[in-house]
């Protein structure tokens, strides 16, 4: 029979072994969805800990694939803007933006000035939408729930704004090859400015509640840290892209529809760490309510609507074009062979890119710390499972 000394002995062996870090533990593996409020959807982390620490993470994606790439080919040209606005439910006015650009520029259409400014501003109000929906689901996941009340009281004046417009809260269908839909109803453009200008005078409440929070910073501050270079070699862009100090913008960098006529910033942190990902996504919704004002006020008038034809029929061909989604850089490979529906659609979004670069970023994490970074990482799975 063992005796009080010889347990003591044991123990002392224990601590050794533990303070060399021989200790030898067997590795659990944890499931972490499809079905968890932390992972944005029905999307599934298969993670492996050895304690309290993440030794492997591996995202399973699919659970929710539609076919969207597959499914355009039966459709013609102006049914595919309804179905690609479905993507990414949190940015569908920008998804259809790219599909536009790629019709019109095989057609050799052009858009009238106003068409580009609505276009511009709309787009500008989704990210808004956006970020702020981010900004409410990352504070509730750290465990403070005042960030979600103030982001819905901002979201609804601006949602109010694109309903009144489009007639959607999510799925707008509101741009067309050549223009848009239909010209701004009456009260639009105030309705517009005072929802934007609202997000840039509560900006310091919102930096108080989280940036400012010492809680917040302990659970941000070196967690999570996705190197420059690692980001480049995965793919990764928007937010979190600059969050690893990538200053890269398509707006600015290869701007497209009328972003070179705008005075706007492009924010750019050095650290990549959570807090870096959240203070990029947080100021970005400032730049984007400069740009609406400056849409608005500087409003030319004229048509929304360029010279098409009623058979919306590319000419064979193909063409890429890139836009900068709320997430990321969304890209269209657009190929037709000169019928009414396209011949092959091609989605690069953001969603997928980024989150192929958890695996990196989990590794050798705490599990308490793996929240915060699946909240920093801005996805939404029907980006990735198109």
């Amino acid at each position: 029979m063992a005796t009080t000394e010889d347990r003591v002995v044991d123990a002392s062996e224990v601590a050794a072994e533990v303070s060399r870090g021989n200790l030898l533990t067997e590795e659990m593996v944890l499931n972490v969805g499809p079905q968890h409020p932390a992972t944005h959807g029905v999307f599934r982390l298969l993670a492996t800990l050895d304690g309290e620490v993440l030794v492997n993470a591996d995202p399973v994606i699919g659970y929710m694939h539609r076919g969207y790439e597959k499914l355009v080919e039966a459709r013609d040209y102006r049914q595919i803007t309804n179905l690609v606005s479905r993507m990414d439910w949190l940015s569908g006015i920008n998804n259809e933006l790219p599909l536009a650009l790629a019709l019109e520029t095989l057609m050799e259409i052009e858009v009238p000035a106003r068409a580009q400014y609505m276009r511009v501003a709309m787009c500008e109000m989704n990210r808004i939408l956006n970020h702020l929906m981010f900004f409410a689901s990352f504070g509730a996941e750290l465990g403070a729930i005042t960030p979600t009340f103030y982001a819905f009281r901002e979201r609804e004046d601006i949602q109010m704004a694109m309903e009144m417009t489009t007639g959607g809260r999510m799925h707008f269908g509101f741009f067309r090859p050549g223009g848009l839909k239909e010209d701004a109803p009456k009260g639009f453009f105030q309705q517009a400015l005072k929802g934007v200008r609202q997000v840039i005078e509560r900006l310091p409440d919102y930096e108080n509640l989280l940036i400012g929070n010492e809680i917040f910073k302990q659970r941000t501050v070196n967690v999570g840290i996705l190197p420059q270079d690692v980001a480049y070699s995965y793919g990764v862009s928007g937010p979190i892209a600059r969050g690893s100090d990538i200053s890269f913008d398509v707006r600015k960098d290869e701007p497209y529809s009328s972003y070179d006529h705008f005075d706007f910033n492009v924010h750019s942190a050095p650290n990549g760490d959570c807090f870096d990902r959240f203070w990029v996504l947080l100021h970005e919704v400032v730049e984007s309510a400069k740009i609406v004002e400056q849409a608005i006020e500087g409003m030319p008038d004229g048509p929304i609507m360029g010279k098409v034809p009623r058979v919306v029929q590319a000419p064979k061909g193909e063409v890429y074009v890139r836009t900068e989604n709320p997430l990321g850089e969304l890209g269209m490979y657009l190929v037709s062979d000169g019928d009414r529906r396209p011949y092959r659609l091609k989605i690069r979004t953001p969603s997928y890119s980024n989150v192929s670069a958890l695996p990196y970023v989990l590794k050798n994490t705490y599990v308490s710390d793996m929240i915060a970074i699946l909240g920093s990482f801005f996805f939404v799975l029907g980006d990735i499972d198109r």
